[in-house]
């Protein structure tokens, strides 16, 4: 699904315009970015949580040359899916 594909999704489920939906997904995108670029996490109970995880510091290998290569530290956003979201793509476990 895409961007345009989930403004449209928005609009029909909600009832709204086309603008007000695409206010409301970019609304949404913006208020995420902002929450993990200061470090929190969003839990949203049932669906699940977005936060920032720190990637170490790693030696790789360039894959043309085979040659090593340092890989620097990072901070990575995350997402861990929340029981609700697991049962309902995945099926419920007997």
């Amino acid at each position: 699904m895409t961007k345009a594909e989930l403004v449209e999704a928005v609009r029909e489920g909600a009832g709204i315009g086309k603008g007000q939906a695409e206010a409301a997904v970019n609304a949404f995108l913006g208020t995420v970015t902002k929450c993990l670029k200061k470090g929190d996490k969003l839990t949203l109970t049932g669906f699940g949580t977005f936060s920032v995880s720190n990637r170490k510091a790693r030696m790789g290998r360039n894959p043309q040359t085979g040659e090593a290569i340092k890989i620097k530290a990072a901070k990575v956003p995350k997402f861990s899916a929340g029981k609700e979201l697991k049962e309902s793509v995945g099926g419920k476990k007997k």
